[in-house]
């Protein structure tokens, strides 16, 4: 396994992260135990959360996925080992269960969050503290075309002197951000040097084969800064596994259980899904592996986020990092990618 630095950290952060979103949903706590075990096995050290998990969130279920994480931890004892990240929720939709639903990134609402996540963690701090989407309306899950809104959202420094004090209460280590914009990145990185305030040492935004808006405006930004991406949605919900194709619907699988998750579906990502994984049948290769070795290879890319319901799907996503794409599958990527660029934004 690569261990790669976070950010301008100390910490080195394994290229393969262990995404928890399906735990306490899909995953029971025994099944979500033998993944950390296998991950751990493996040699990943980073693992991913959020308050707001399970996805899809649910008030029955908010909270429990960290709750399984911190069983996990008091009974196996293994904090230390683990590189531990989670995130605070922005205010949206179908999240009203959540501090009665008008959420801001300000003092209350990030205290709490943070407290609370610290308590079902069954923790002392949380390594890598990400605000999960920015509280103004802007650019994400899906957004293009930025249409500009005038509102009142918490400012950007409020924010960071929260996070600040957090720090200095050692509560969280590092801060990251989540769905962000070029403008919003580089606005914190600039309130953090200008007034000596917690730099934000990651971005997790979605970067698959089917989504590559990163590249456009925040990979220099993640390079230069040394913001690193967390890139998640690398299997764009599965898709560029090959297990949808021709319309199949698989038991049990995520796209097949819920309705709502239509953002990789859509006739033109459909398409280039079915080029991504005949190129990697004429090569050989698993698509899946294919899929996630293209992301963690990324100059721009910190760790990759992977997700899995079994351990056979886990399996072959820790096998990625054994594969060393060549010369001519990048070259059929990238024909794939210029003949329909980015068709599930």
């Amino acid at each position: 396994m690569e261990f790669r630095q976070l950010g301008r950290t100390e910490l080195k952060v394994s290229s393969l992260c262990l995404g928890t979103m399906t735990w306490g949903e899909q995953n029971s706590e025994a099944e979500a135990f033998a993944q950390i075990a296998r991950a751990k096995s493996y040699g990943i050290n980073f693992m991913d959360t959020a308050e707001m998990y399970p996805v899809p969130p649910r008030s029955e279920t908010y909270g429990a996925t960290e709750t399984i994480i911190g069983n996990w931890f008091a009974r196996h004892r293994d904090r230390a080992d683990w590189v531990l990240a989670s995130k605070v929720a922005g205010p949206g939709n179908g999240i009203s269960h959540i501090r009665n639903g008008a959420l801001k990134h300000n003092r209350q609402h990030i205290v709490a969050a943070l407290d609370a996540s610290l308590k079902r963690l069954q923790t002392d701090w949380i390594d890598l503290y990400q605000l999960h989407w920015p509280e103004r309306s802007t650019n994400f899950f899906g957004q293009l075309g930025y249409q500009h809104q005038e509102q009142e959202f918490t400012p950007l420094q409020e924010t960071l002197e929260v996070l600040a004090e957090q720090i200095k209460a050692g509560k969280i280590r590092h801060i990251g951000l989540s769905n962000e914009t070029p403008w919003g990145a580089m606005k914190f990185l600039q309130l953090a040097e200008q007034l000596d305030l917690p730099k934000a040492v990651s971005i997790q935004n979605p970067y698959n084969l089917l989504n590559r808006t990163f590249e456009i405006g925040l990979a220099e930004v993640a390079i230069r800064e040394r913001c690193g991406l967390l890139a998640y949605s690398p299997m764009a919900f599965g898709m560029l596994s090959g297990k949808y194709e021709n319309g199949a619907r698989p038991a049990n699988a995520r796209i097949t259980l819920f309705s709502r998750f239509t953002r990789y579906t859509n006739p033109q990502a459909q398409s280039a899904c079915s080029r991504y994984v005949q190129l990697a049948h004429e090569h050989g290769l698993d698509p899946a592996q294919m899929a996630l070795a293209f992301v963690s290879t990324q100059p721009f890319v910190t760790s990759n986020i992977i997700g899995a319901t079994s351990l056979e799907q886990l399996e072959d996503n820790l096998r990625s990092s054994e594969l060393k794409l060549s010369d001519a599958v990048l070259e059929g990527i990238s024909a794939i990618h210029k003949a329909q660029p980015n068709p599930a934004p």
